[in-house]
């Protein structure tokens, strides 16, 4: 194999192993005997597991992000672009099972900074400047769209993370339910929502 052939299979392989065991269950001298190499060639390429890890993560979140921009590039209605986002996630659920495993996992270390949280951030960006140009035609404050987008995007994610293992729905009834509860949420939206804790009349 080519350096670059070589770097593929071991993004594979650690993204198999990932998936199905977790980064602290999964050892270098696994990945190494997987791949059918010596230990110092995964070290060679990525340094150590973590680097592998790592490296495993950002190539799966590229391949989530671009299916996002791909998917939002084109205009639409609103309740048409969130469910083309809704899809997105399930439609990758299904053909990349493997990836979605390893990025719903916490990311290893102690930097607290898990790639479920950093996947719901960058795939929130996505959607927010669709959020924010709808908010700008209806009144409401622009600047919301950033929160919005967080538990849109939130939503779908979890709600794909139970999809995974209960399959009970199709893929297209689960994206109807999602859309459903977002479009007709936002449809619905008080500029200037209160709680009643704070005093603010039930429902406003």
């Amino acid at each position: 194999m080519t350096g670059t052939e070589r770097r593929r299979q071991l993004l594979d392989v650690g993204r198999e192993l990932f998936a199905q065991k977790g980064f602290d269950a999964t050892s270098v001298e696994e990945i190494a005997a997987h791949a059918e190499v010596s230990k110092p060639v995964v070290y060679g390429h990525f340094g150590g597991k973590e680097g592998l890890y790592a490296d495993v993560v950002e190539r799966e979140m590229n391949r989530l992000l671009d299916r996002f921009s791909a998917a939002l590039s084109s205009p639409g209605h609103p309740r048409e672009l969130l469910e083309r986002a809704a899809l997105v996630i399930l439609d990758y659920i299904e053909e990349d099972t493997e990836g979605f495993r390893v990025l719903v996992r916490d990311a290893p270390g102690t930097s607290g900074n898990g790639t479920f949280g950093s996947l719901i951030g960058e795939v929130a960006r996505t959607v927010e400047h669709v959020l924010a140009r709808e908010f700008a035609v209806r009144g409401y404050r622009p600047g919301l769209a950033e929160l919005y987008s967080q538990a849109l995007v939130g939503m779908v994610a979890l709600s794909g993370q139970w999809w995974l293992d209960n399959r009970s729905l199709g893929k297209h009834e689960v994206a109807a339910h999602l859309v459903n509860l977002a479009y007709n949420g936002l449809a619905h939206l008080d500029p200037e929502p209160g709680t009643v804790g704070d005093g603010s009349p039930a429902g406003s």
